[in-house]
């Protein structure tokens, strides 16, 4: 079967012939339909993310249940499922408090080898690699999903959709008639902008230096938009709240424009940092600055529940009240990969989408 492999710093992405492993006890193999193309998965590529090599790319698919291991109870054979990247116990403390991305005993994701390609063993990315026909989760990482959901709209409820409404919805918590402010509008910001109308936000005010993805940002429900390579993004945000946002959420991971989040509160004020910075980078803000009430906010994965949060994600699709139709920028084989890539570094998708 074929799947994206990554080899090394300065190679392209290779599309090769690999072998998956059957699944083991507590394991599914998942038949894949459709895999979404994240910034995560460049990131590994540019080294933003050091990861061991080689490794099969992916972390945001869906498809069929094709085999289960001994012992597994929550999914069939046949069942459309959505692959989330958490390999949480589900036994521990955090766990059990409904709190699975704070599990201390989930073994690492960078450990798993269920691929052969070339002959030689390679890893798995993010306890999913969904760039390929088929791969082998964990129970925990297969999520039944309604089968009205498309496949290629469900994928993104595992990773994009997930990570920016989880990080408006169940990490900050952002209250109705609340004001907030997204830096960064694409995959990830879009649908942290999505979480603040879900919210009932009444100013949901989009930052970017592109025009397209703030046109974007207006479609999802922002109520303001800043183009921040035209002026000071904060000093806007402070005239448009009256003093400064009750939440701000950093969806670019750069360190510059987290300080403006950061500067863009008002009393009170919460900044959620939802972006990825390179591995090492550090921040350093006056201490005075958080004698307001004012608070940092880390945030994995949206905070995820995900056999409780992607049913409900699913739900508000098949009501109309979650855009995800929108949100699919461009349609791509797995063999157009390199195109793909070239598309989001120019920043033409919102999401673009595998389907395999």
């Amino acid at each position: 079967m074929r799947g994206a492999v990554f080899f090394k710093a300065g190679e392209p992405v290779s599309i090769e012939d690999i072998e998956v492993k059957d699944p083991g006890p507590g394991e599914v193999r998942v038949a894949l339909e459709a895999a979404g193309l994240c910034h995560s998965d460049l990131s590994v590529i540019d080294g933003t993310i050091p990861y061991p090599v080689p490794v099969v790319l992916g972390h945001e698919g869906a498809g069929f249940v094709d085999a289960v291991g001994a012992g597994v109870t929550s999914v069939k054979e046949g069942d459309a499922v959505i692959i989330s990247t958490l390999s949480h116990c589900g036994r521990c403390v955090a766990c059990e408090q409904g709190r699975a991305t704070e599990c201390r005993n989930a073994p690492s994701p960078k450990d798993a080898q269920p691929f052969r390609v070339r002959g030689k063993p390679a890893f798995q990315f993010a306890n999913a690699s969904v760039f390929t026909e088929k791969t082998v989760v964990r129970e925990q990482g297969a999520i039944p999903i309604d089968r009205r959901v498309p496949f290629d709209r469900a994928a993104l409820i595992g990773c994009g959709i997930m990570t920016g409404y989880g990080a408006v919805v169940n990490r900050a918590k952002v209250e109705t008639g609340s004001t907030m402010a997204v830096f960064g509008v694409g995959g990830i910001g879009l649908n942290c902008v999505q979480g603040g109308v879900l919210s009932g936000a009444a100013k949901i005010i989009a930052v970017d230096v592109s025009p397209l993805k703030l046109e974007w940002a207006q479609r999802f429900g922002a109520t303001h938009v800043i183009d921040s390579s035209k002026g000071d993004p904060v000093a806007a945000i402070r005239d448009l709240t009256g003093g400064g946002a009750d939440y701000t959420f950093e969806c670019v991971g750069n360190v510059a424009v987290i300080k403006q989040a950061m500067d863009a509160l008002g009393p009170g004020g919460a900044l959620t940092i939802v972006g990825v910075p390179k591995v090492g980078s550090t921040y350093e803000f006056m201490v005075h600055a958080l004698y307001q009430n004012k608070s940092i906010h880390g945030c994995r994965y949206g905070t995820a529940r995900p056999r409780r949060d992607f049913p409900i994600l699913a739900e508000l699709y098949l009501s109309g009240r979650l855009k995800i139709d929108e949100l699919i920028t461009s349609h791509y084989k797995l063999e157009d990969f390199d195109t793909a890539l070239e598309d989001m570094k120019k920043g033409q998708l919102a999401r673009g989408v595998f389907m395999i």
